[in-house]
């Protein structure tokens, strides 16, 4: 089973440290730090992680095409690769068309876009000789790396839609889908699964985690703040039809992002509703094991705890890494 952890570019170098060192001591697999616009920098933070940790694997997610150039994204990741001593991990998607607007970038055609930064990244980053003849057109003859990869960079795709998820499955190493609500992994997990058999490759090939939002904490009341707040700020990014499986809309959004504009986030999260708040996962640390037990039985092998972690993001570390993991590693309790 792998465990990793996914933190949003908010958090200080310093906490950041603290919240890499925690999980690699709880046995964490994988760390990934987001790069969401006008935040702190990913890889300028993951830089820090790589002098800063030994074993934990350390991932972007994600990196979008449309404000890095997929050269860029290349070089800073064959660096990572080689700073990390081979442990990085690429994620790359198209990003939100809603973030995105903010810095008056356009997104346009998402998919194929992001399947040319797929296969430009799986071809320079050491995927085979298979990739080798995928570098699209407008790449010059001189258009390589200049100096040597330490291993290959496992490309990962974010993405919600379906159709994102079968891209995911057809051409990457691994993929992060965002579940809104977490139990909407079974279906992702199919999504990707139809792409893989459509390229004739095997489902081992394909790294599926079950990524869902988590908040833990003594303060169970705190812990639900904590996660409404992330559902507030988030909530317009939210796929349509991930929103309709929990019974929501995106107009149901609508006074929530109103009041995010016009009074700030504390505003906004006190109009997130239990139904809003059942996108994530949050509650007592039995609930949460509960969930997880669940997303486990439905044949993940892969649990990607997500932002916000709980109000107090190292405390939420140590809840989840001293109480949740070893109470998954001991398997379902005799009440259960």
């Amino acid at each position: 089973m792998t465990y990793s952890l996914r933190v949003n570019n908010d958090l200080d170098a310093a906490t950041l440290v603290e919240v890499a060192r925690r999980a690699e001591r709880y046995g964490f697999d994988q760390l990934w730090v987001s790069n969401d616009l006008f935040l702190r920098s990913a890889p300028v933070l993951l830089g820090v992680l790589a002098a800063k940790t030994d074993r934990i694997r350390l991932g972007v997610g994600i990196m979008n095409p449309y404000s890095v150039h997929v050269a860029e994204i290349v070089m800073m990741a064959a660096t990572m690769q080689e700073a990390t001593g081979g442990r990085f991990l690429l994620g790359v998607a198209a990003g939100s068309a809603e973030f995105l607007a903010w810095a008056g970038i356009e997104r346009d055609r998402p998919l194929a876009k992001t399947a040319e930064t797929v296969r430009v990244a799986r071809a320079l980053l050491g995927a085979g000789e298979a990739e080798a003849g995928k570098l699209p057109d407008w790449f010059g003859p001189l258009s390589a790396l200049r100096f040597p990869l330490v291993r290959p960079v496992p490309v990962y795709v974010g993405g919600m839609s379906p159709k994102m998820l079968q891209l995911a499955g057809r051409l990457a190493d691994g993929v992060l889908p965002l579940l809104y609500p977490p139990e909407h992994f079974t279906q992702a997990r199919a999504q990707v699964l139809r792409g893989v058999a459509d390229a004739g490759r095997s489902p081992s090939d394909v790294d599926i985690p079950a990524c869902f939002w988590v908040s833990v904490a003594d303060d169970a009341e705190a812990a639900r703040d904590a996660l409404a707040a992330k559902i507030a700020y988030y909530g317009p990014s939210f796929a349509p039809y991930l929103l309709a499986r929990a019974g929501l809309s995106v107009a149901d959004f609508a006074p929530v992002t109103a009041a995010l504009e016009r009074d700030g986030l504390a505003a906004a999260t006190r109009l997130v509703d239990d139904a809003m708040l059942a996108l994530g996962i949050t509650g007592s640390v039995a609930q949460v094991v509960e969930r997880c037990r669940a997303l486990r039985a439905a044949g993940a092998t892969h649990l990607s705890f997500g932002p916000p972690l709980g109000p107090d993001v190292c405390a939420a570390v140590d809840v989840l890494g001293a109480e949740v993991l070893p109470a998954l590693a001991a398997g379902p309790s005799p009440l259960s």
